[in-house]
């Protein structure tokens, strides 16, 4: 079989080492992929956002299924487009990627149909966000109704930054069209919980869940980023826990788009946060978390290209999703003063890697024949151990060995859950 991955990251990465261990995958195509992902797949020089591109690739080669992993491309219809040249796809069409690509959407989603969220108000009119932010409590969290990169989520602590969030939402519109519309919510409490889950629109398989680990810095200091660093699984997800997400929130959820005739087929990522007064939905993301993929497959028993085909085919019922019961922990390395500034363009050296270990690579291009950094989030090191404890050590005795300049690494990426297991 011949696979097309559209997307070029750690998660592209970790999903087409996975697609390669079925034996009748011939050919993988990245698009556009990238130098760590070179080393595994063809990759080729089309954005993840020229649908148009993508499909004329697809046809001219003969690509026999389509993984469209990220959220701009789902969101913008790449699986409708595929779909429409008999292509088979893993990834929702545009009418069910909404769930992400609107969190207006989304949130109306819930309230509708009882899902638990936090309460929230909607505005397109800064000045009635302004007045209304001003009676509530605080924290406050401000969100772009729109895709913005994962950063387009503001907790504000003062009515000053509630009034900057707006402000830089709505006016100076740094996210551009995404923010024209913004969501209030109420600010939860308590561990956050990240759960992928394979889906055909009629049951759902939950993937291990993992803790994302988002600050930039030690302690949970620094800027947000796209991610750290992840383990899986979360301490805090227990399977009582587990047994009630699946009751109040995954099928409903399912069932919920279902009866808006938006039935979602792919991955459908669960942000959720183990509030006092039980799990409760943060964001819902319309495909694989990046970098909790970078733990969560690496723990599939089963087979990935087979899980795929069932959710596309409307088989996953009568498919095996089997996970190990260890535990696996992913280390970025990233170049040093990401998510703001920073320098690229240093040769990368990697180590080999011993078994049941991984090296995702996601900012990074070839130069010359060298593999060199092109990002801030350059690669992520990953290691699958029977226990947590052992998982993070050698996850941090991996990336100690890569070699890049500026090179940079949160140094507690699990301390919270290895914590929490005490």
């Amino acid at each position: 079989m011949k696979i097309m991955v559209v997307g070029g990251g750690g998660r592209e990465h970790a999903i087409i080492k996975a697609l390669k261990k079925n034996p009748t995958v011939t050919e993988i195509f990245a698009l556009p992929g990238n130098g760590g992902i070179a080393a595994d797949a063809t990759c080729v020089d089309i954005g993840a956002k020229d649908i148009d591109a993508i499909s004329a690739f697809a046809k001219e080669n003969a690509i026999d299924f389509a993984v469209v992993a990220p959220d701009d491309p789902l969101v913008l219809g790449c699986v409708d487009a595929l779909e429409a040249l008999g292509i088979p796809c893993f990834g929702p069409r545009a009418n069910a990627a909404i769930i992400e690509g609107s969190k207006v959407f989304s949130k109306n989603l819930m309230k509708k149909y009882g899902i638990p969220t936090a309460s929230y108000e909607v505005f397109d009119d800064i000045h009635a966000a302004i007045a209304y932010a001003q009676d509530c409590p605080l924290p406050i969290v401000v969100k772009a109704d729109g895709l913005a990169l994962g950063k387009g989520v503001l907790i504000a602590n003062s009515r000053h930054e509630v009034n900057e969030a707006l402000r830089s939402l709505m006016e100076e519109k740094i996210f551009g069209t995404s923010g024209s519309s913004v969501v209030i919510e109420e600010f939860l409490t308590g561990p956050e919980v990240s759960v992928l889950a394979f889906t055909d629109g009629k049951v759902v398989r939950p993937m291990v869940s993992s803790m994302d680990h988002k600050r930039a810095r030690d302690n949970d200091e620094g800027l947000n980023t796209g991610g750290m660093g992840t383990v899986a699984p979360n301490p805090y997800y227990t399977k009582e826990i587990a047994d009630l997400c699946m009751e109040t929130i995954f099928l409903p959820t399912i069932q919920a788009m279902n009866a808006e005739g938006r039935t979602f087929k792919g991955c459908l990522y669960f942000g959720l946060m183990l509030t006092p007064n039980g799990p409760k939905v943060i964001e819902y993301n319309c495909r694989f978390g990046d970098p909790e993929t970078q733990v969560v497959l690496p723990l599939l028993e089963s087979d990935l290209l087979t899980i795929m085909r069932a959710v596309a085919d409307g088989t996953l019922a009568d498919t095996d999703v089997t996970f190990s019961s260890g535990a696996a922990c992913c280390v970025v390395c990233a170049s040093d003063g990401y998510p703001g500034s920073y320098k690229t363009g240093y040769p990368i050296t990697l180590p080999k890697t011993a078994e049941n270990e991984e090296i995702y690579v996601a900012g990074a291009k070839c130069k010359d024949g060298t593999v060199v950094t092109s990002g801030g989030r350059v690669l992520g090191t990953v290691a699958v151990r029977e226990t947590l404890r052992d998982a993070v050590d050698a996850a941090y005795a991996l990336a100690d060995k890569v070699s890049f300049e500026n090179k940079y690494y949160r140094s507690d990426i699990g301390k919270r859950a290895l914590a929490a297991m005490e």
